[in-house]
């Protein structure tokens, strides 16, 4: 008889990096050291903005934990 009206969650395509911090348990400056080395690549928003590809979170931390079955 009545409908529910559900809110729509909508997932964002890129993360800020203090999303991208919070999303992998490190801290901002971790973040921005790993992105820095190259490790975490980043897309450029303008000359100073950037934001994170969660697959590339991801694939980061697949890396990660292949490096560790290495050793």
């Amino acid at each position: 008889m009545f409908q529910t009206r559900t809110e729509q969650t909508v997932v964002p395509l890129l993360l800020t990096a203090r999303e991208a911090a919070k999303v992998l348990a490190l801290s901002e400056r971790t973040l921005f050291s790993l992105t820095k080395c190259g490790a975490i690549p980043v897309v450029k928003i303008g000359d100073r903005g950037i934001r994170y590809d969660p697959a590339d979170l991801r694939s980061w931390i697949d890396s990660a934990k292949e490096s560790q079955k290495g050793s």
